[in-house]
């Protein structure tokens, strides 16, 4: 299936034409729970390709939603989905539907995954200037402050006047040009060769992504969901069903007046079986998880 993938990821390109492809994935509709893991099944059993062209289709929004949270490093919109459609597209691969959580559950490791290693890869201070305004004020700001040093409140301000934007922008670009890039591993102090004094890993790991945590919170979802049928399972139906309909249903929740009408009996009735049933799978999970 390798080669299928690398040919996927050519496909899902947006780096070629970025407007356009954001227009075509708000096009392609999302997946039910049930559509979903019929299509995983048919990809984890049956090595269905073309079920994991339309998981991935489905998904390729939300790579763009995580995509606009790291905007702050200075980095391509593009670039940073086209790196979250890989770890989309090894999260469909590595998909087990068996476990009984939603794809984009599971994906969203493997795609922050991606997006972080593509981060402490490229990031470099000079490409918190993309635009075009942004280079004239970094070239400006740097020429400024070999003659300068620190900017003064008056200079902020006529510089800003100057290159038409805030006073504050120029003031956080100035804090950021006097950063240096850091070593991902540390670097040593001049008069203490044999000790390291900084380890930007220490800082910026995301611990969320920890493949250790991820597996332990991975495996004790799939228990507590284990445990969740169970109790459902010994509901009697029409409690069972009732549950369903107003808390599990992610496509279609009712209300207590639409299940009255389906039971024929009172909105009041249904609230309380609704109650009831609660209470009953409550004291089973309890039971089960401690």
């Amino acid at each position: 299936m390798g080669g299928t993938y690398l040919q996927l990821t050519e496909f899902y390109n947006p780096r070629k034409d970025l407007t356009t492809y954001l227009q075509s994935i708000r096009s392609i509709a999302l997946l039910s729970a049930a559509e979903e893991q019929v299509l995983a099944e048919k990809l984890y059993f049956n090595q269905d390709l073309e079920s994991a062209r339309q998981l991935v289709l489905a998904h390729l929004r939300f790579v763009v939603h995580i995509a606009k949270t790291y905007s702050g490093y200075g980095l391509s919109l593009a670039d940073l989905i086209q790196e979250g459609n890989i770890g989309l597209m090894k999260a469909v691969k590595r998909f087990n539907p068996k476990v009984g959580v939603r794809l984009v559950s599971f994906a969203v490791h493997w795609i922050k995954a991606e997006m972080h290693e593509f981060i402490l890869k490229n990031w470099r201070i000079v490409k918190i200037a993309t635009t075009k305004a942004q280079r004239k004020l970094f070239f400006n700001l740097r020429s400024a402050k070999k003659k300068l040093g620190w900017l003064t409140p008056k200079e902020a301000k006529s510089m800003a006047d100057e290159l038409g934007v805030p006073t504050k922008t120029v003031l956080e670009m100035e804090g950021r040009l006097s950063n240096q890039d850091v070593p991902f591993d540390g670097f040593l102090k001049e008069d203490e060769p044999d000790h390291a004094v900084l380890y930007p890993e220490d800082y910026l790991s995301d611990t969320a992504s920890n493949p250790s945590i991820v597996l332990e919170k991975m495996a004790n979802n799939q228990h507590n969901l284990i445990a969740l049928q169970e109790a459902l399972l010994k509901l009697d139906e029409r409690s069972r069903d009732i549950l369903y309909a107003r808390w599990l249903d992610e496509d279609n929740k009712l209300t207590l007046q639409e299940l009255s009408v389906r039971y024929k009996v009172s909105a009041e009735r249904i609230r309380q079986i609704e109650k009831n049933a609660l209470c009953k799978l409550k004291a089973s999970l309890e039971k089960t998880l401690h």
